[in-house]
């Protein structure tokens, strides 16, 4: 049966459920399966099914030791009544290209496909090891992972959950979905600095306090989380079905998939996908300004000593990218990647050999835009195709456009961009784009938005402004581990 081992220590194997309850590995590894060949399936067989058949199919392989009707239980209840779009996440085509839209869950944002199984696989697989402890769900989030895990987590019994995120550093739509959060079991903070201090300061939690107090356990839902990663597996075998249905593909074409990244969880799902049997071309990851990852991918060189910037597509303002380590210790195992994470950690930087970047360019592609592109992207879709995008899709869709222009191989075929959130959550950088007035306010913005474009605002985004403020602290990072103890 498959197992689970650290990315830095392939000896010592767990079950699928401790690794989901555990969620980081105790030397800071990340969890991986300890063979990738049982993955393989046919997929053929899996996107004649509806969105949760292909999920009970993969979450199987991935999970064997749940059972398959347990398995059946936990999709039914993830994605049950939680999406406003049927398919889940369907596929709209613009222009030469297609969208894979994963914003239209509770929080607007793709998160959520994976955030509304998380905690019923963490519930299960903590009955199935028997594992009696409170669990505290520990999470950094560049703006979009906090509110689908509040929302995910919000009243699961036997959890509680205490949300990190950059002061500063997320919009204020991102923000108030997470301070108005009203559950009990809910605490959310922001830290003074970026991204990568508050995702730095959670994994030190880890290591420091792994039972901030006698019946509390840790655990994460970020992407590090393996069980927060595979659900996100699923959507790219339905866009895949998707492109089939509508004859825009044969079975068996290969397909791109190009794919806004920050911390690589996403588009790891892309390789996981690859590697079970999907007929995947170029995984091309995208990247704003902070292109960390477009300098790695092509050079095998990761250096994050560099200037952090702010920008409109700010859940990828990321210079540390967790998930990345997965991928390294697929290519490099887990010697070389221990020894890589080590350099990150004390000299910023790290170099992998040229076999290894060969094996990672087999794979994977890379391009990099900046908000002026983005917001070109942005206004360009709306304009000529009437398709409205948010500030990190545009990014991809930014990179698809000026790879087909060069007559890049990755580009050629169907190409599927993935969009990360609604648009509302980014209004003031989505109206500029357009060319339209921008109001003071996001309430006014969201309200413009509408107005001018035609497109409703969602929902569960437009009572966020009448809603109490319920979380009010700001933090330095060195104060992070006394407000987890206070509160655990």
């Amino acid at each position: 049966m498959l197992s689970y081992f650290s990315t830095r220590d392939d000896q010592t194997k767990i079950s699928s459920a401790e690794a989901i309850v555990n969620g980081l590995a105790p030397d800071g590894g990340l969890y991986v399966p300890d063979d990738l060949s049982a993955l393989a399936l046919d997929y053929c067989d899996v996107i004649r099914r509806d969105y949760r058949g292909m999920a009970k199919v993969v979450f199987d392989k991935f999970f064997p030791d749940f059972g398959a009707d347990n398995i059946d239980r936990i999709v039914e209840r993830s994605y049950e009544n939680k999406f406003s779009a049927p398919e889940i996440t369907p596929v709209s085509k613009v222009g030469d290209g297609f969208v894979l839209e994963l914003y239209h869950g509770p929080t607007c944002a793709f998160k959520d496909v994976a955030l509304s199984a998380l905690p019923n696989l963490m519930t299960f697989a903590s009955r199935q090891i028997g594992f009696e402890d409170e669990i505290l769900i520990l999470t950094a989030t560049s703006g979009d992972t906090g509110s689908a895990a509040l929302c995910g987590f919000s009243n699961v019994p036997g959890t509680k959950i205490i949300v990190f995120f950059p002061h500063g550093g997320v919009s204020d739509t991102q923000r108030l979905q997470m301070v108005t959060q009203p559950a009990p079991n809910t605490g959310v903070c922001a830290v003074r600095g970026n991204f990568d201090d508050a995702q730095t300061g959670v994994k030190r939690l880890f290591r420091e306090i792994p039972h901030p107090r006698e019946g509390v356990s840790l655990s994460s839902a970020n992407s590090i989380n393996i069980g927060r990663l595979v659900p996100q597996v699923v959507y790219y075998f339905a866009a895949y079905k998707s492109l089939v249905e509508a004859g825009e593909i044969a079975e068996g074409d290969r397909v791109n998939y190009v794919v806004p990244t920050g911390n690589f969880g996403d588009i790891m799902a892309g390789y996981f996908a690859k590697v079970m049997g999907l007929p995947v071309g170029k995984l091309i990851c995208a990247s704003n300004r902070n292109d960390v990852l477009t300098e790695f991918l092509s050079t095998g060189h990761y250096d994050k000593r560099r200037e952090f910037y702010k920008t409109t597509s700010p859940s990828m303002d990321i210079l540390v990218s967790s998930n990345l380590e997965r991928l390294l210790y697929f290519v490099c195992g887990s010697e070389h990647t221990k020894k890589y994470m080590k350099a990150l950690s004390t000299a910023g930087e790290y170099t992998i050999t040229a076999d290894e970047l060969a094996r990672i360019q087999a794979d994977f592609a890379w391009y990099s835009c900046d908000d002026a592109r983005g917001a070109a992207a942005i206004g360009d879709a709306f304009h000529k195709y009437g398709y409205l995008m948010d500030t990190h899709t545009s990014i991809a869709w930014g990179a698809f456009e000026d790879l087909k222009a060069a007559g890049a191989p990755e580009a050629e075929g169907a190409c599927v961009v993935l969009s990360t959130a609604s648009p509302y959550k980014f209004t003031q950088a989505v109206l500029e784009a357009l060319g339209a007035d921008v109001p003071a306010g996001d309430k006014e913005q969201m309200d413009q938005l509408a107005a001018v474009t035609g497109v409703p605002v969602p929902a569960s985004l437009a009572d966020i402004f009448t809603k109490e403020v319920k979380h009010k602290s700001v933090i330095d990072v060195d104060e992070m581990k006394d407000f987890v103890v206070s509160r655990a």
